[in-house]
């Protein structure tokens, strides 16, 4: 009877205490995020921000920005022809299937490479700007470097895992957010990016957007996704509400719900705890008057010369201060739009930003008579 009640004691104990074989580990739901203010780059939250990881096909990223400046200094035509060589058509992964001698926009191919992280598109871009894919990998480093991408190192224009015997495409959280800042100067990309479902060439393919938080999250507009094995799920995602715009990077999560689900909850966690406050309009008046002894007036009110806009803690908001920096006094003319002084503006006693005071007109200098009666104080 002894004998028995031990059996059975050590056999409750092995299944308690004893793991199965097929039972899996706990998986972490990232390896490395960040969340940060899209306008001032104000790292909100973030964990293991410089970790180097592979970006997988968030490298198009980077291509499209140099794409994008070269549009802007008018090196480049949205209208242009890319013909597709036997090295583009030969791309694998994801792709638009091009055909060696097909052609297409640069509009056409950017579309295809931000929508359907077409590689093959990537490619014929890279080959079409730098004659090259190898000799636009060297402008994406330089890029990298001119961005101050400290973290980032780039081998392929598409975010292919590499062949054998090569390096992968790393960047970070850190670094991968300074460039989605970089990509929200050109707002065309997030009228590509933002977009769910299109055709391509014809329509005859229809081009599927990984990007699932477009739906997801209520005012995601961008960025992109990025996978393979060894990388993990990645994203670089923005959403605005008002006039807040906020960026979360994800790299390395287990799957793509995951990866979603923690970008979803960094956008909702500091929606809802951060506001944008209009510190200052452009074109506000000064409440502080500026006395003009030689002037056709004796007294000017200066305005803000822009506007200024700070990420805040909705519940630190009397923590934001201005001081106004003006001389009592200012001689001579005064031309419409002439800098008078400075509204710095403070949080936690730092120093956050500055605008400048400007005058709102011009005023002349007023008649010799005049100035010698207010020197003796008897003019107005």
């Amino acid at each position: 009877m002894k004998r028995w009640v031990i059996t059975v004691f050590i056999a409750l104990t092995w299944v308690v205490f004893v793991p199965s074989k097929g039972s899996p580990e706990k998986q972490d739901p990232y390896k490395a995020f960040i969340a940060t203010e899209a306008s001032t780059g104000i790292i909100l939250q973030g964990e293991h921000i410089h970790l180097k990881w592979p970006t997988a096909s968030i490298t198009k990223l980077m291509l499209v920005n140099i794409v994008m400046e070269k549009l802007e200094r008018g090196e480049l035509k949205l209208s242009n022809k890319i013909k597709v060589s036997g090295k583009a058509a030969k791309m694998g992964g994801s792709q638009v299937y091009l055909k060696e001698g097909e052609g297409f926009t640069l509009e056409e191919m950017l579309k295809a490479t931000l929508i359907a992280s077409a590689n093959d598109a990537a490619y014929a871009i890279a080959e079409f700007v730098s004659g090259s894919a190898e000799g636009f990998v060297e402008l994406m480093n330089q890029n990298a470097k001119a961005l101050n991408m400290t973290d980032t190192k780039y081998n392929f224009v598409h975010g292919l895992p590499p062949s054998k015997g090569k390096e992968e495409d790393i960047s970070s959280c850190h670094d991968l957010a300074i460039l989605a800042r970089q990509l929200l100067k050109h707002p065309k990309i997030l009228e590509w990016t933002s977009i769910r479902r299109e055709g391509f060439r014809d329509g005859k393919f229809i081009m599927e957007n990984s990007n699932k938080l477009l739906a997801k999250m209520p005012g995601v507009d961008g960025f992109k996704t990025g996978y393979y094995r060894d990388a993990g799920y990645n994203v670089v995602a923005t959403a605005k509400k008002d006039d807040l715009r906020l960026i979360v990077v994800v790299l390395g999560s287990p799957r793509a719900r995951v990866r979603d689900n923690v970008a979803v909850d960094k956008f909702k966690k500091y929606f809802s705890q951060y506001t944008m406050v209009k510190v200052i309009k452009e074109g506000q008046m000064i409440d502080k008057e500026i006395f003009l002894p030689q002037g056709k007036k004796t007294k000017l009110k200066g305005v803000a010369g822009s506007e200024f806009l700070y990420p805040v803690d909705k519940e630190r908001q009397k923590e934001l201060k201005t001081v106004i920096n003006i001389p009592e006094k200012i001689y001579g003319e005064i031309k419409a739009g002439q800098k008078l002084g400075e509204l710095n503006i403070r949080f936690e006693n730092e120093m956050i930003g500055r605008v400048d005071i400007v005058s709102p007109e011009g005023i002349p200098r007023a008649g010799a008579f005049t100035r010698f009666l207010r020197y003796f104080g008897l003019g107005n």
